[in-house]
C-alpha cells in the first residue's frame, strides 16, 4: 500500500443490514401462536423458508437488494454474488455496507431509494407517491477493519455525495492488500458509522429486526418512513 492504514477491533459487533423486502404478515404469525414471544422465531423460519416474492431490482445500490428470503443470501451474500459499482468499489467486486444504528441504515437508504425513483420513468409519469417495502437484519462482523473515521474529517473526498472516484481507488488498493473492509462514516448522517466489509467469511449470523415502509412524495421529493404500517415516524428531505 502507498499509505499506513490503521486497523481496529472497533468493527468487530454487530451491523444493521437494510434492504429491498416484501413485509411479512405480522397478524397471521401472531393468530397462531397464544405467546407474542414466539412471533419472532416464527418470522425466522419465514425468513429462511420462503422463496423468493419480488422480481431482482434493475438498479443496485450498496445498501440494497436480495432476491430471496434465505437469510445468509439475502442479509450477506448478495453483493458479493452480484458485483456492482458503489462508494467502495467501481464494479469488479462487491462491498457489503452496514451501519451501526437503524437510524444511518435509514438515512443511507432512504437517499438511494430517492435518487433511484425520481430518475425512473415511473415517477415522471405519475404524481402519486412511490412506496418500498424493507427489512432490516442484524449481521455479525468479526474482522477488524481499517479505521477511515478520523481520515474523514481531513479528506472530504471520502463523504463526498457523489464523486466516489477516491473511495473507490482507496477500496481497490485496501482490497488487492487482502485487508477485508473500512470502518468509516456515513455520507448521509453526520458522525454515524458506516462499515463496508469486502470479504463475505468476515460476516455471519444474521437476525431479523424490523420491517420498513418508505414513502416518497415525488412533488416534495420527502420520504415519510414507517416502522408500524400507517404509522409514520419520521420523513426525511432532500
Amino acid at each position: 500500500m502507498s499509505e499506513s492504514y490503521k486497523v481496529t477491533e472497533d468493527a468487530r459487533g454487530d451491523w444493521h443490514r437494510n434492504i429491498v423486502s416484501l413485509r411479512a404478515s405480522i397478524d397471521i404469525f401472531q393468530e397462531l401462536v397464544d405467546d407474542a414471544a414466539a412471533v419472532p422465531v416464527l418470522i425466522e423460519h419465514e425468513m429462511a423458508t420462503k422463496p423468493t416474492r419480488e422480481p431482482q431490482p434493475i438498479i443496485t445500490r450498496p445498501f440494497d437488494d436480495a432476491a430471496t428470503y434465505d437469510p445468509i443470501v439475502t442479509a450477506i451474500q448478495w453483493p458479493f454474488d452480484h458485483p456492482s459499482a458503489s462508494r467502495y468499489s467501481a464494479g469488479s467486486y462487491g462491498v457489503w455496507y452496514g451501519a451501526r444504528s437503524l437510524l444511518a441504515t435509514i438515512h443511507e437508504t432512504v437517499h438511494h431509494f430517492r435518487l433511484n425513483t425520481l430518475a425512473s420513468e415511473a415517477a415522471r409519469v405519475s404524481s402519486e407517491p412511490v412506496v418500498q417495502e424493507r427489512r432490516v437484519h442484524l449481521v455479525h462482523c468479526g474482522a477488524s477493519l481499517v479505521d477511515l473515521r478520523a481520515r474523514c474529517e481531513t479528506d472530504p473526498t471520502l463523504l463526498d455525495p457523489i464523486n466516489y472516484t477516491r473511495c473507490q481507488a482507496l477500496g481497490a488498493e485496501l482490497r488487492s492488500s487482502f485487508l477485508p473492509g473500512v470502518l468509516t462514516l456515513s455520507a448521509r448522517l453526520p458522525a454515524a458509522e458506516v462499515a463496508a466489509v469486502f470479504v463475505k467469511e468476515a460476516l455471519s449470523n444474521p437476525r431479523h429486526v424490523c420491517y420498513l415502509t418508505y414513502t416518497l412524495d415525488v412533488g416534495s421529493q420527502r420520504v415519510a418512513v414507517e416502522r408500524t404500517p400507517g404509522v409514520v415516524d419520521l420523513t426525511i428531505g432532500p
